[in-house]
């Protein structure tokens, strides 16, 4: 099943910027890690934002929500995570549908 996430990041008062780079170069790593496995289907950096898109391929909505509580940012940084996850169809398979209905 493939999955669109939008990751909005932000960090407290209490945090310096540097801090918050340290928790994100661990999650890069993790995160092209991901990608070479074939988990991730590719990963967007929206400039200017702290914000990074991803589209992921997995099994079932089970295994992303234990993946998504395992990612370094969110283990270290979470409660400054908002994910936003969206189920994808592929376009082919919707066109078929559409085509049946006719």
């Amino acid at each position: 099943m493939l999955f669109h996430l939008d990751f909005k990041v932000e960090y407290g008062a209490d945090q310096s910027q540097q801090d918050l780079f340290k928790i994100w170069a661990e999650e890069a790593d993790a995160a092209l890690g991901a990608k070479a496995a074939g988990a991730v289907v590719d990963l967007w950096k929206v400039v200017g934002e702290r914000r990074v898109i991803a589209i992921v391929d997995f099994d079932s909505v089970d295994d992303l929500d234990a993946v998504l509580f395992d990612l370094p940012i969110m283990k270290l940084h979470g409660q400054y995570v908002n994910v936003t996850v969206k189920a994808l169809r592929r376009y082919e398979d919707f066109a078929d549908d559409v085509k049946k209905r006719l």
